[in-house]
């Protein structure tokens, strides 16, 4: 309500103050048509127009008369384009004014534009400068600014410690993004003392106030039992809140959730469904369950063209299981035309990352040929590097191609150590291979009772080749006794 003239009754023009809540009811209630999708700026009806026109003249003429409210006001008007032509060097010039006089938003305003070179010479020295003239005022999303620069180390010295702090401040104001991120940072122990519970307390936090990438990490560390303890059912409730709103990872682990029916009640129908939303969203993991999906026809009806194409999204995405698998669909002509040149490509791609069933493969096409020039140079160095993950098939060949001297010098000791750690992971060929050593005495001491262990171990695999060198055995009485009670279990088999 206008003041009054006490001698003439008449209504006085507005005061500074006045004419700027004036202004901000009527930008507002333009800016709601906007926000609710019944006009654009650029399409305003003439009597909103006018509103808004009238909004800014007088935010102008506050901010002219030093208001700092005003100046801020038109310098975010104009970062973002709203009801004015967008020009961050205009915005610029009215943050600096608002953050001359100690406007913390506009301070923090300022900072961004600095940081990012829009409208000023980009300068993350004055970047920090401004982040830290606001977040001493307690402006939470400059600090959380801050803390980033301090983790980059960007016109700042880098600095964990300094990170954490400036986090600590945004999250203990209620910033949910900081508290994420001061999540991480106790879950990696940067900047503070690594502390899963420390991480949880901060995640949950963030994930009642609906940040869904915290309810996401509640729903993986419940998962793991990581400061918490273990629950398949909590898991399952944080990664559907993160899912409902839409956080296509959270979406994807509930997909596999439901179909190993950890938490909920198994069912292949609703892992299909979770796994096409974030499918659908280019999400590589899900993209490569779907897959296997449609490939056992598990959920979906089965199809080998389906499971191609949600194979082949993923494995473009690099998603080394789904290059591995595409790969084998492609060596068996399965939903696409059959190539061992194709599927080499899509296992070497596998291999690359570090995929050791692929590395694996990579060592066999060289070894026999397929798809590629045989190498026996080649088949040995991949077989190497799977070996080395512990690979047992791995192991068994590279064992073979020491014993034959391809690609390798030969040595008979090599081989026996090779197949040795085949052999204990249960590997039946290894395990036949190794009683074949004891039994020739190859790169080890002969021994029958060694001999007769290792082919009994590949004869309950159901090894007729290790059958056969028992019988032999049993035969020749070699490697029997009653000393050696494993023996004597084959030597009774054979009578019975």
């Amino acid at each position: 309500m206008n003041e009054v003239c006490p001698l003439c009754r008449i209504s006085l023009p507005p005061g500074p103050e006045q004419a700027f809540e004036e202004a901000v009811r009527r930008f507002v209630v333009v800016q709601q048509l906007v926000e609710r999708g019944y006009a654009t700026w650029s399409t305003l009806p003439a009597s909103a127009k006018q509103e808004i026109n009238g909004a800014i003249t007088a935010w102008r003429a506050a901010a002219k008369d030093g208001n700092m409210n005003a100046q801020f006001i038109l310098g975010d008007i104009y970062e973002n384009g709203s009801a004015v032509a967008q020009s961050y060097k205009e915005a610029a010039h009215w943050y600096k004014k608002a953050a001359d006089q100690g406007e913390a938003y506009a301070q923090r305003g300022l900072a961004a534009l600095f940081r990012d070179g829009r409208g000023v010479k980009q300068s993350y020295k004055e970047a920090a400068r401004w982040f830290r003239k606001a977040a001493d005022q307690g402006h939470a999303g400059a600090q959380y600014n801050l803390s980033e620069l301090y983790h980059n180390g960007s016109g700042v010295a880098q600095s964990e410690v300094e990170s954490a702090k400036w986090l600590r401040k945004a999250a203990e104001l209620g910033l949910p993004d900081a508290q994420h991120e001061l999540g991480w940072s106790y879950a990696r122990g940067t900047g503070v003392p690594e502390s899963d519970v420390e991480a949880v307390r901060w995640f949950k936090k963030a994930a009642l106030q609906g940040y869904p990438a915290s309810q996401n990490c509640l729903g993986l560390l419940y998962d793991m039992g990581k400061g918490v303890a273990q629950s398949d059912v909590e898991a399952v409730r944080w990664f559907k809140q993160a899912a409902e709103h839409g956080f296509m990872e959270s979406q994807c682990c509930l997909g596999i959730m439901y179909e190993k029916g950890r938490g909920v009640v198994q069912s292949d129908v609703e892992a299909v469904r979770w796994y096409k939303k974030a499918a659908a969203r280019g999400f590589a993991i899900a993209q490569s369950n779907l897959g296997e999906m449609y490939e056992a026809g598990r959920g979906v009806p089965q199809s080998d063209v389906e499971a191609v194409r949600w194979l082949r999204k993923a494995a473009d995405q690099g998603e080394k299981l789904a290059q591995f698998k595409l790969g084998n669909l492609t060596r068996k002509g399965r939903g696409v035309a059959k190539s061992e040149v194709e599927a080499v490509k899509w296992f070497r791609k596998a291999a690359d990352q570090g995929h050791v069933g692929s590395q694996g493969l990579m060592g066999i096409a060289y070894e026999n040929g397929l798809g590629v020039a045989q190498d026996d140079k080649e088949a040995v160095r991949w077989y190497q590097k799977a070996a080395a993950q512990g690979y047992e098939l791995a192991h068994y060949s590279l064992g073979s191609m020491l014993m034959q001297g391809r690609g390798v010098a030969q040595s008979d000791v090599e081989a026996v150590r090779c197949f040795m750690k085949a052999a204990e992971q249960g590997f039946v060929l290894a395990q036949y291979s190794l009683g074949a050593m004891y039994m020739e005495g190859r790169g080890v001491a002969q021994s029958d009772v060694k001999a007769v262990h290792w082919f009994g171990k590949a004869a309950d695999q159901g090894d007729e080749q290790a059958l056969d060198k028992l019988e032999f055995m049993i035969q020749e009485g070699r490697g029997i006794g009653y000393g050696n009670p494993e023996s004597m279990r084959w030597f009774e088999k054979a009578f019975d």
